[in-house]
């Protein structure tokens, strides 16, 4: 008895959880949709492709990590222009 009234509970704070992720998240892409534009203009060899790709690749080995720092945190403003450096 106790489970069925916490779940309503829990799922609620889930989806408000979420819903604020994705506000977060939409709010860093539209801050940096200008930075990203003007990485992507300059990037002649196609370096940030490459990037991206091998990235892409090697996330599921490596997301064990669990550790957050300023460029992988998912909050943070600069963690989608790790690859630029």
């Amino acid at each position: 008895m106790q489970t069925l009234a916490l779940q309503p509970t829990t799922t609620f704070f889930d989806y408000a959880i979420d819903l604020v992720k994705g506000l977060a998240r939409s709010i860093v892409e539209l801050a940096t949709a200008p930075i990203e534009r003007i990485a992507r203009a300059s990037d002649v060899a196609g370096v940030l492709e490459q990037r991206r790709a091998t990235r892409r690749a090697s996330r599921p080995a490596a997301s064990g990590g669990g550790r957050c720092n300023q460029r992988n945190c998912l909050m943070s403003p600069f963690g989608g222009l790790s690859e630029l450096t």
